[in-house]
C-alpha cells in the first residue's frame, strides 16, 4: 500500500548499529523498499525550502533589514531610568524576533538529531509547544523526502540465511476451472509493541535485539508485518513507525515472545484460465489469540461489527464500490448485462448485486467474560451493545425518530416547572436514545428529503409526470434511484447513468441543496437494509401488487418499516395503517399510525378511497397531494382478503406488505436466519433493517418517557470549596475547553476530553471496563482502552487523574469543572440573600454556549443516559430565572435582560426565558424593542429545527402585552 506519511509522526532515519550492540561488523546494506508518493515528495521539497527560508533567510534579513540581535540601545544602562521611546520598542521588538528564530532552530536541531539517530521521542525544548511541533512537521516532511526510498542498515557477517519470502509464480495452464489450495500453520509467534516509558518508545531495532539477538534483522519483522492489518486498524508503513499495543508476526526462532494458535489460514487460490494462471494469496483475517491467558482480539477495529449491522462509511472513503441495479423484471426496467452496451462492468472492487460480498466478523463486547480483576462493580453498566448493533444501524430511521424525539421534549420544556428537570429515559429507553444518537445520519436523510423535493419540483415545471422509482441507494457519495422505464432527461443537478436506469445526485451537489417547498413525490421509499457500500431502500408503491415478507423474523422487519415511514422527512400526508401488530407504536406517530386486529376493518375504507398512480404521481408534485397510504399486515389473510388486497393493490397508489406464504405476490422479501433480507424480483440481497421485540419496546418507553410532562425535581449540589482556584479546570458550560493542561497532540484532544468530563461528572469513580463501553460503545480491544488512559493520565498527571483501591478511575481535588462551580455559587445563593444577585450573576457569566457545543460527531452519545444534560438546562434556566426576578424587583429590566439572554445562550429552548425576556423587555417600555423581541420569538419558532411553533404560554403573554402583533407578522408573511 501506499506509504503515506502525515506530519508529525515519529521519522525514520537510517539506522546504525550502536556501540556495544551485538554483533558489530560490517557488510552489505540491506534494502527495505517503501513506495514513495508524488505527493511525499512535493511535501518535502516544500518543507525543505520552507526549512532553508526560516533557518537561513530570517536572520539574513533581520540582519540586512533590523541589524544585530542587540542594538546599541539596550546596552545603554541609562534605559531603564529614561524615557522610553519608539527606537527602543523597536530594538525590544528585533531581540524577541531574534529570540524567537533562535529557540526555531534549537528545535529544528533537536527534531533532526531525533530523526536521523533514532532515539524515539525527541527532547522537549522548553517552552516551545507550537514551534517544536512546527519543526517536527517540517523535518519529517524531509526525512521523508530523503529516506522513503529505502532505509539501508550495514548487516553482520552472514552466519546464517535471512529468510526470504517467495513471491507468486505463474503457471500456463490449458484450462478454465479455479482450484483452491490451503496450507495451515499451527502455531505462530507474536509481539505485542509495548506502551512509551516517559520518552522511550519501542523500535523495530530494540524488539530485534531482544527478540532475535540482532537488532540489525529488524528488516525481517518488518517484511512480515507490512500489510497486516493491526488491532486500531492501521497498518505499517514504514520502518520508523510503530504504535503501542500493535501485534507484529515474528520470525520462527524468535525468543522472548507468545507462542499463539495460528488462526491464519493461508489460502492460494489457483485461478486457471486458458493458456494461463496465477496464484492469488488471499489471508483470511484473525480473529483472536490468547497471549498470556488472555483473549487478544486481532481483528481491526472497522471489522469490529455485530450481526446484523450496517458497515458504517469512513468520512472519506478511499473507494466506494459501484451501485449496486437491482434486476427488475416486466413491467419494470431492465437491467443490461455487463456485455450488452451501456453496461457497467463491475471491477475487482465492486461486488455485483446479486452477491454481495459482505463480512460480518464479531464485535468485542465490553461486557464479556473479563478477568477476575477487571469486572466493574455490580452497580455500574456498559451500554447495550445489541441496542446499539440495531438501533443505531438504521441510520435514516434513528435521524427521523430523534427528530420526533426532539419535538417531544420541546414540550416538556414548555410545561417544566421551576426547580425541576424534564423527566429523562432510564434502563433500555436510555440506551435506545444512545443508540439513536450514534447511527443517526442526518446529512444523508436532508440530502434524500431536498433531492426528492427538488426533484418533483423541477419535474413539475417541465409538467412531467415523475417517473416510478422501484428501489434507491443512499451512501456517503450519492443518491442513486433506480427508475422505469428508462429516461435520459433528468433534471439538474440530477444526471442520468446507465442508459436512463439510474438518475444519480452526487451527495457534493446534494449537500449544497436549500430547503425545497414542493411535495414529496415518493413517500413510499422505506430502508430495506444495508449492503457493502451503503444503504439500500425499495418504493413500496412501486410493486404495483403485493408485496409478501416471510421468514422468522417477519415482525421485527415489519415494526423497522412501520417505525421509519412514520418518521422520515421525505414523506408530507402520511398514513400507515398496522394490522395485528403495533398498536404501541402509535405512541410514536399518533398523527401517521393507526393499529387495527384485523383486515376485515380497514378493507371497506382502502377500496372506497383507491385512486389511480399517474394522478396521485402528479398531484404530489402540482401541490394538489392526497394521503399516501401503506398498510402492513403481520397476520395471514384469508383467501377472500388476499384477492381483495391484490385487487386494491394492482389499482391503488398505495404499498401493501403482508406476512406469511400468499399467493398473488408481486414482491417477496424473505427473511433468513443471519438476518439478511433477499428479494429476487429486484435481485436484492442485504442485511435487513429490523426491530427485534426488545428494541421495540425500548423505543415505545423512550417515547412513553417523552409525554411526561410532571418532570423531576433536581437535587440541590453538595458543598464545594471554591476559595482555591483548581489546578485544571474543565468547561463544558460552552465549548470544551480544558485549562491548566498542556496542549495535546492533534487527533487525540477529542477522547481525552470526553474521558475526563465523563469522570469529572461522576466523581464517585468509573471502572475502566465500564468507561470503556461509554466511550467505545460500539466495543473496543483492552489493550487500545488501556493505552488510552495511560495516555491521559501520563498528560494530566498521576495527581490529577488516578486509580484507586477499587480499580476505579478518578479525579483528583485538584480538578474542578465550571458546572461544579456554577451548582455551588448557586446552591450558596439560595443561603445569601444579600449576596445572591452577585452569586448568580457570576455564575451566569460561567455560560458561553451550548452544553459541549463543538463536540466531534459521533461522540458523547453516552449523554442520552446520563443526567448531565438535563440537569444543566434545568439548572442554567432557573438561575436565569431566578436573577430575572431579583433584578425586575429592584426595578433594573436591563439587568433583568442581561440575565435572561446569558441563560438563553445554553437553554435556548427553555419557553420559560422567553416569557421572562418579553415581561423584562416590556419592563423597559420600549414599545419598539418589545416588538423585535417578539418578532425573533415568532420567527425561531417557526424555523426552530422541532417546529411546533410557539409554545401556548408566550403567545398568551404576547397577546397581553403586546395585542397588535399579529398585525404585524401578517403583513411580514404577506410581504
Amino acid at each position: 500500500m501506499p506509504s503515506g506519511k502525515s506530519p508529525g509522526q515519529a521519522r525514520p532515519g537510517a539506522s546504525r548499529p550502536r556501540a556495544g550492540g551485538p554483533g558489530r561488523g560490517r557488510g552489505a546494506p540491506v534494502r527495505i523498499p517503501q513506495r514513495r508518493t508524488a505527493g511525499d515528495v512535493l511535501a518535502g521539497l516544500g518543507a525543505l525550502v520552507v526549512l532553508a527560508l526560516l533557518v537561513g533567510g530570517v536572520p539574513y534579513a533581520l540582519l540586512t533589514l533590523a541589524g544585530p540581535p542587540i542594538s546599541p540601545e539596550l546596552l545603554d544602562l541609562d534605559l531603564f531610568t529614561s524615557t522610553v521611546g519608539p527606537s527602543t520598542i523597536i530594538a525590544v521588538l528585533v531581540l524577541l524576533v531574534w529570540l524567537a528564530w533562535f529557540q526555531l532552530v534549537v528545535c529544528v536541531i533537536v527534531e533532526v538529531y531525533a530523526g536521523v539517530r533514532r532515539v524515539g521521542m525527541p527532547a522537549r525544548v522548553p517552552l516551545s509547544g507550537g514551534t517544536q511541533a512546527l519543526a517536527n512537521r517540517l523535518v519529517s516532511a524531509v526525512l521523508v523526502l530523503f529516506t522513503a526510498g529505502a532505509v539501508a542498515v550495514p548487516i553482520a557477517h552472514m552466519g546464517k540465511p535471512v529468510p526470504v519470502r517467495v513471491a507468486p509464480v505463474a503457471y500456463a495452464a490449458p484450462v478454465a476451472e479455479t482450484a483452491t489450495l490451503e496450507t495451515f500453520r499451527t502455531t505462530k509467534k507474536v509481539y505485542v509493541v509495548q506502551p512509551p516509558h516517559g520518552r522511550h518508545h519501542e523500535s523495530l531495532w530494540e524488539i530485534a535485539e531482544k527478540c532475535l539477538g540482532d537488532g540489525r534483522r529488524y528488516p525481517e519483522i518488518y517484511r512480515l508485518n507490512q500489510h497486516k492489518a493491526q488491532p486500531d486498524g492501521t497498518r505499517l508503513q514504514m520502518a520508523d513507525l510503530i504504535r503501542p499495543g500493535w501485534v507484529l508476526d515474528m520470525p520462527d526462532d524468535a525468543r522472548n515472545v507468545h507462542v499463539v494458535p495460528s488462526e491464519q489460514k493461508r489460502a492460494e487460490t489457483l485461478e486457471l484460465h486458458p493458456g494461463r494462471a496465477k496464484v492469488v494469496d488471499k489471508p483470511e483475517p484473525r480473529t483472536g489469540v490468547e497471549v498470556g491467558g488472555k483473549s487478544l482480539d486481532l481483528t481491526p477495529p472497522a471489522q469490529r461489527t455485530q450481526e446484523p449491522r450496517e458497515e458504517k462509511p469512513s468520512q472519506e472513503p478511499a473507494q466506494e464500490p459501484a451501485t449496486e441495479k437491482p434486476r427488475a423484471e416486466e413491467p419494470r426496467a431492465e437491467v443490461p448485462r455487463a456485455e450488452e452496451p451501456g453496461a457497467q462492468e463491475p471491477s475487482a472492487q465492486e461486488p455485483s448485486a446479486e452477491k454481495p460480498e459482505t463480512e460480518k466478523p464479531q464485535a468485542e463486547n465490553p461486557q464479556a467474560e473479563k478477568p477476575q480483576a477487571e469486572q466493574p462493580a455490580p452497580d455500574e453498566s456498559t451500554p447495550g451493545l445489541d441496542l446499539v448493533d440495531y438501533l443505531a444501524g438504521a441510520s435514516l430511521a434513528a435521524a427521523g425518530l430523534l427528530l420526533i424525539l426532539g419535538r417531544r421534549r420541546r414540550e416538556q420544556l414548555w410545561r417544566r416547572a421551576f426547580g425541576h428537570r424534564v423527566a429523562r429515559p432510564r434502563d433500555d429507553a436510555a440506551k435506545a436514545e444512545t443508540a439513536l444518537r450514534l447511527g443517526a445520519d442526518a446529512p444523508g436523510t436532508r440530502m434524500l428529503d431536498t433531492g426528492l423535493r427538488l426533484l418533483g419540483a423541477e419535474l413539475a415545471a417541465q409538467d412531467r409526470t415523475p417517473p416510478t422509482v422501484y428501489a434507491a441507494h443512499l451512501s456517503p457519495r450519492r443518491l442513486d434511484l433506480w427508475v422505469h422505464p428508462p429516461q435520459q432527461n433528468a433534471p439538474a443537478p440530477w444526471q442520468a447513468t446507465d442508459g436512463g436506469q439510474i438518475w444519480r445526485l452526487a451527495a457534493h451537489e446534494g449537500r449544497l441543496l436549500e430547503e425545497q417547498p414542493g411535495g414529496a413525490p415518493y413517500p413510499g421509499l422505506v430502508s430495506l437494509g444495508t449492503n457493502g457500500a451503503g444503504r439500500v431502500l425499495v418504493d413500496l408503491e412501486a410493486a404495483q401488487g403485493l408485496i409478501n415478507i416471510t421468514g422468522p423474523q417477519t415482525t421485527a422487519a415489519l415494526a423497522a418499516l412501520a417505525v421509519e415511514l412514520a418518521t422520515n422527512r421525505w414523506s408530507d400526508r402520511m398514513r400507515v395503517t398496522l394490522v395485528g401488530f403495533g398498536e404501541e407504536l402509535t405512541a410514536i406517530a399518533p398523527d401517521r399510525i393507526k393499529a387495527v386486529g384485523s383486515l376485515a376493518e380497514v378493507l371497506p375504507d382502502l377500496e372506497a378511497t383507491a385512486a389511480p398512480r399517474e394522478q396521485v404521481l402528479k398531484g404530489r408534485v402540482t401541490g394538489s397531494p392526497r394521503d399516501a397510504h401503506y398498510l402492513l399486515c403481520a397476520v395471514t389473510p384469508t383467501h377472500d382478503e388476499v384477492r381483495r388486497l391484490a385487487l386494491l393493490a394492482k389499482n391503488d397508489t398505495a404499498g401493501y406488505v403482508v406476512a406469511g406464504e400468499i399467493a398473488h405476490a408481486t414482491w417477496t422479501v424473505e427473511i433468513i436466519d443471519d438476518g439478511r433480507a433477499k428479494l429476487p424480483e429486484l435481485g436484492l440481497e442485504v442485511t435487513a433493517q429490523l426491530l427485534p421485540r426488545r428494541h421495540y419496546r425500548a423505543l415505545v418507553d423512550l417515547f412513553v418517557t417523552a409525554e411526561n410532562m410532571d418532570g423531576e425535581a433536581v437535587p440541590e449540589a453538595e458543598a464545594l470549596d471554591i476559595l482555591h482556584p483548581p489546578m485544571v479546570e474543565i468547561r463544558m458550560l460552552g465549548p470544551i475547553e480544558v485549562m491548566g493542561a498542556e496542549a495535546l497532540e492533534d487527533g487525540r484532544m477529542d477522547l481525552a476530553a470526553e474521558l475526563l468530563v465523563y469522570l469529572a461528572t461522576h466523581p464517585g469513580g468509573v471502572h475502566p471496563v465500564v468507561l470503556g463501553g461509554v466511550l467505545w460503545p460500539r466495543g473496543v480491544q483492552t489493550m487500545v482502552r488501556d493505552a488510552t488512559i495511560a495516555r491521559v493520565i501520563d498528560w494530566l498527571g498521576p495527581d490529577h487523574l488516578f486509580t484507586d483501591e477499587a480499580g476505579r478511575l478518578r479525579l483528583g481535588p485538584g480538578v474542578r469543572t465550571d458546572w461544579a462551580l456554577f451548582r455551588e455559587l448557586v446552591r450558596r445563593s439560595h443561603h445569601d440573600h444579600s449576596a445572591r444577585a452577585v452569586l448568580l450573576e457570576r455564575a451566569l457569566g460561567l455560560v458561553r454556549g451550548p452544553l459541549l457545543s463543538g463536540r466531534p460527531r459521533g461522540r458523547y452519545a453516552w449523554l442520552a443516559a446520563d443526567e448531565l444534560e438535563y440537569d444543566v438546562s434545568a439548572g442554567v434556566a432557573d438561575a436565569a430565572h431566578r436573577l430575572c426576578e431579583v433584578r425586575l424587583a429592584h426595578g433594573e429590566p436591563e439587568g433583568a435582560i442581561a440575565a435572561v439572554r446569558a441563560g438563553l445562550l445554553l437553554a435556548a429552548d427553555d419557553e420559560g426565558l422567553w416569557r421572562d425576556l418579553l415581561r423584562a423587555t416590556h419592563a423597559t417600555g420600549d414599545v419598539v424593542r418589545l416588538r423585535a423581541v417578539v418578532e425573533g420569538l415568532t420567527r425561531r419558532s417557526a424555523s426552530h429545527p422541532y417546529g411546533s411553533g410557539l409554545a401556548p404560554e408566550p403567545e398568551a403573554l404576547i397577546d397581553e402585552l403586546l395585542p397588535s402583533w399579529r398585525i404585524h407578522v401578517v403583513r411580514e408573511s404577506t410581504a
